[in-house]
């Protein structure tokens, strides 16, 4: 029968159907004159009754039914117990007699819900036990009518748990508005503070290179050359001119002391030696131009003196950049998806990529407002920063890692910045 019972529980295919079986067919195992299933769910209840097919909830028998099982799931442990009206308060047993027979068996099943069994008889030790095979069987089927418990419910459940986890609870929430400072990663590059440019003083070509990438230079030194083959050409014809104009001027000279008409000649022909001499010194000092030389002392910055030899450029375009390493500062591009608010003052540290032990600390100057097209063509705000002096600074030109910081926020939002912001770019709220 047992078996049977067990088969028939596991058959119902719903919470209803199975109450049925459990307060009217449990008596061909265990005879008892009144059976009620109590189910726990979002408004737990008397879910069914032996013999009556609809229970009323507003019926004082089952309010009264209720309120004990209530007090006995307040208090129970074991799976399966006898129960009188000396195992309940004052006020609910006075009304036992009134209600139930004299010995009850009450049987737990599970998590979601109960059953009462009562009659005039004791319940023996075989009864028990074959009752506690039973209620596990049924809390079994029971189980998948069950409501699925959501995270509110289980988050409510775990807050109840005792004073140990709720101090736990409060020191997670501590740490969560524990107060840091929100800060971003950037590429960034040490460049010269206040470089000097270089560039190409007319447009021609580049002949000569004279110096090296990163070479240390001083004042006066041969930096490169552009082709001047057409330009020694042009001062030669002008100094060849200006020598002709000066001999037409001296002839004219002394036709004008003995002719009036000399004299007006003479007049067009000084003119003519000033313009001359003129195109001349022009051409002179263009050609010192295309020899460029160091305007002061410091190092040479350019990519490689084989890219630039044979060039064509155009005047002003830019060649090589000459820097102090002494006057160096830091640049950095902040990605666009990771701009937070800056203010100049703002704290740098530079993590160099070639020297993981060593890190550089600088001050921002100024955040470029807009952003750029980058490296990788991604969009990105330059940052200037200027090294603290009361420490080594890094060498010219080496790459790294910035780490840039803002304001102080909690440490909830200092980890959950990036997952909120995409999901609300997924969302769109």
């Amino acid at each position: 029968m047992l078996l049977q019972l067990l088969h028939r529980a596991r058959e119902a295919d719903s919470a209803a159907k199975l109450g049925f079986v459990m307060v009217n067919e449990t008596m061909q195992l265990l005879p008892y004159r009144q059976a009620a299933f109590w189910q726990e769910d979002m408004h737990s209840h008397v879910a069914a009754l032996s013999g009556l097919a609809e229970p009323d909830p507003t019926a004082p028998y089952l309010q009264w039914l209720s309120a004990v099982f209530r007090h006995f799931r307040s208090g129970e442990a074991a799976a399966c117990r006898s129960c009188s009206a000396a195992d309940l308060p004052e006020a609910l047993a006075d009304e036992w007699t009134q209600w139930l027979p004299e010995h009850g068996l009450y049987l737990r099943l599970g998590e979601h819900g109960a059953l009462l069994l009562a009659r005039d008889l004791p319940w023996s030790e075989y009864e028990a036990r074959l009752a506690e095979e039973l209620a596990h069987g049924y809390a079994h089927a029971l189980r998948q009518f069950a409501p699925r418990r959501n995270w509110r419910a289980a988050a409510g459940d775990w807050l109840k748990a005792g004073p140990r986890r709720k101090r736990l609870l409060l020191g997670v929430l501590l740490l969560a508005c524990f107060p840091v400072r929100l800060s971003v990663l950037a590429r960034a590059e040490v460049v010269p503070s206040d470089p000097v440019l270089l560039r190409a003083p007319v447009a021609g070509v580049i002949d000569k290179v004279s110096v090296l990438p990163n070479q240390p230079v001083i004042r006066g030194a041969a930096l490169f050359d552009l082709d001047s083959t057409v330009l020694t050409g042009q001062y030669a014809l002008a100094k060849e001119e200006a020598r002709a104009a000066e001999e037409s001027f001296r002839a004219s000279a002394q036709l004008a002391l003995t002719d009036d008409k000399g004299k007006l000649a003479l007049a067009q022909d000084k003119a003519k030696v000033e313009e001359k001499d003129i195109a001349a010194d022009f051409t002179g000092r263009e050609l010192t131009r295309m020899h460029v030389v160091a305007p002061a002392d410091g190092v040479i910055v350019f990519s490689d003196r084989n890219d630039w030899q044979g060039k064509a450029v155009a005047q002003g375009e830019k060649v090589m950049t000459l820097a102090d390493p002494a006057k160096v500062e830091l640049t950095a591009w902040l990605p666009g998806g990771e701009a937070i608010a800056l203010q100049p003052g703002s704290q740098v540290t530079l993590y160099p990529n070639g020297s993981p032990f060593h890190s550089y600390d600088a001050v921002l100057l100024r955040v470029a407002y807009k952003a750029e097209a980058g490296e990788g063509n991604v969009l990105a705000y330059r940052l200037q920063a200027r090294f603290d002096s009361d420490q080594r600074l890094p060498q010219l030109g080496q790459m790294g890692t910035a780490r840039v910081y803002g304001d102080w926020v909690p440490l909830c939002y200092y980890a959950l910045r990036r997952p909120l912001t995409a999901a609300r770019q997924w969302l769109g709220w």
